[in-house]
């Protein structure tokens, strides 16, 4: 037993370690994103267009990243690509231009890009399937933990320091978190070096081509993606101009919405195998999350003022639980297409969290030059946006009914 939780230690806290930094670094934008355009006269087109660069960088390496596990392995590959994170951290905190902090931004997104992906691939090399469910929950829970601390926290860190002090400061624990991967964490010995690249993209084709993979589609890029693109800055410019909220109050919520959204992290990790076994099924749990993130997403949109307090904590738990389409991708193919099945699900996800994310900030910008309010503008974005998620879950469920 003592040797189990050893391993379990050394696999599971460097790992969090990773994907709690991973988070923090896609949400911090929210908090000194305002400081940001403050400080830089930035204007939301491009706030958007900066703080969206992660994900573009994220996305555009998952194919190749679930390639790079299969053959290399979680610890050398993740380790890596950290070192990448805290040059981007770095260059971040030293830029006085919009062209440096994008690139900084985008160093960030390609060097978190492994740290979900990796834990799963190194959870399955070295545990049995029926604690894929828990470990799944707490580590997403890690995840859960890096929102909160890019929140209240954050803010209070702002009254100490300035964000180029804290981006440094987080350079230097990203750095640590990467020698501890490398250090720490155990490699599974295999007995090849894998398939060939040829083999591998053959599998990538085989995914793109299946019907399957193409119902939960559109709900990674509109749903999962498209939370993603408002929790990481546009909630936080809703919450001022719609709600008229100081900063300190919108960090209390985005406060909320974290731990919401650790709750969520935790029924999943704790609860999904037992909904299982009682014959409840997942896609049915999945569904039934997306209809109440629609139900409380439009009614923000309908009256900011209104109960948001609490809507936009509900919207974080939803978010949390539409991690389940991983696991509804990933059991529709063989154990050796399932990280590729992942990776392209996430490729659509951040591909989603790229556009909406910067194309918001553009419309908003746009409506506004024809002579809308910057209320309307905003109103009008989260109504588009909107439309696009009910068209989703509408085809979630008509292609659920063909299949």
């Amino acid at each position: 037993m003592s040797d189990l939780r050893a391993l379990w230690l050394r696999l599971f806290l460097p790992f969090a370690a990773g994907y709690f930094l991973s988070y923090l670094f896609r949400t911090v934008n929210a908090v000194i994103g305002p400081v940001l355009a403050r400080d830089l006269a930035l204007p939301d087109n491009a706030l958007g267009l900066l703080t969206s660069t992660y994900f573009l960088a994220f996305g555009a390496a998952q194919l190749p990243l679930g390639m790079l596990l299969d053959r290399f392995g979680p610890r050398r590959v993740e380790a890596a690509l950290l070192l990448l994170a805290a040059a981007g951290a770095a260059v971040f905190a030293a830029s006085d231009t919009l062209s440096g902090l994008a690139m900084g931004r985008a160093l960030i997104g390609l060097g978190v890009s492994a740290c979900l992906m990796a834990a799963f691939k190194a959870f399955s090399q070295w545990f049995p399937p029926e604690r894929q469910a828990s470990l799944t929950g707490w580590i997403m829970a890690s995840g859960g933990l890096g929102a909160l601390a890019a929140s209240k926290p954050l803010e209070i860190a702002l009254g100490f320091a300035g964000w180029r002090d804290i981006m440094f400061a987080l350079a230097a624990v990203t750095l640590a978190v990467a020698a501890a991967l490398w250090h720490f964490v155990p490699d599974k010995p295999i007995a090849s070096a894998g398939a060939g690249l040829k083999e591998q993209l053959a599998g990538v084709r085989q995914i793109f081509a299946s019907r399957h993979f193409w119902r939960y589609g559109p709900m990674a890029f509109w749903m999962t993606g498209g939370f993603m693109a408002v929790q990481g800055l546009w909630a936080t410019r809703w919450m001022t101009v719609m709600e008229h909220l100081d900063r300190s109050d919108i960090a209390a919520r985005l406060t909320w919405i974290g731990v919401a959204m650790l709750g969520g992290f935790l029924f999943m990790g704790f609860f999904a195998t037992t909904l299982v076994r009682r014959g409840i099924r997942l896609d049915t749990v999945y569904a039934g999350a997306m209809v109440l993130a629609i139900a409380a997403f439009a009614s923000l949109t309908l009256m900011p003022t209104h109960g948001s307090a609490w809507l936009w904590p509900i919207l974080g738990a939803c978010f949390s639980l539409s991690n389940i389409a991983y696991s509804l991708v990933a059991q529709n193919f063989p154990p050796a297409l399932s990280g590729r099945a992942n990776t392209a699900l996430n490729l659509l996800v951040f591909a989603g969290a790229f556009g909406l994310q910067w194309g918001f900030g553009g419309l908003v910008d746009l409506l506004q030059t024809q002579g809308m309010s910057i209320e309307s503008a905003y109103r009008s974005g989260f109504f588009t946006l909107l439309a696009a998620q009910a068209m989703a879950l509408l085809w979630l469920v008509i292609s659920g009914k063909r299949t």
